[in-house]
C-alpha cells in the first residue's frame, strides 16, 4: 500500500509541476500560448480547467501525503525497535575490571 502511495505522490508532484508550468503570471496562461485552444474552448475556459487541476491536484498530494504518513497507535508502540529502560537493566554486563598495571623494575 506504501508502495502504491508513493508512486501516485510522485505523478501527481509531476503533473501539478507540468499545470503550474503552463499557467502564466500575468493572467494570459494557456489561452495566450495555444490560439487555436482559444477558439475551441474560449480563453476563459481554459485559465478555469487549469486553475481547477491546479486545486485538484495540491488536494490530492495533501491527501495522499497523509494517508502515507505512519500511524501511531500509541506511545509504546510508536518505537517498537528501540530497546526500553527496562531492557537496557536486563542486558546490561558489568564491564570488566581494568588490569593492573605492571610494577616498574628496580
Amino acid at each position: 500500500m506504501q508502495a502504491v502511495l508513493t508512486i501516485a505522490i510522485i505523478i501527481v508532484c509531476v503533473l501539478l509541476i507540468l499545470v503550474v508550468l503552463v499557467q502564466n503570471s500575468k493572467g494570459g496562461g494557456i489561452s495566450s500560448n495555444f490560439s487555436a485552444a482559444n477558439q475551441i474552448m474560449g480563453a476563459r475556459r481554459g485559465t478555469d480547467f487549469i486553475e481547477k487541476a491546479t486545486w485538484t491536484l495540491a488536494i490530492l498530494l495533501l491527501v495522499f501525503s497523509l494517508l502515507s504518513s505512519p500511524k501511531q497507535a500509541g506511545a509504546e508502540d510508536s518505537n517498537d525497535d528501540a530497546p526500553t529502560t527496562k531492557d537496557m537493566a536486563a542486558s546490561a554486563v558489568p564491564a570488566p575490571a581494568p588490569a593492573p598495571a605492571p610494577s616498574p623494575a628496580q
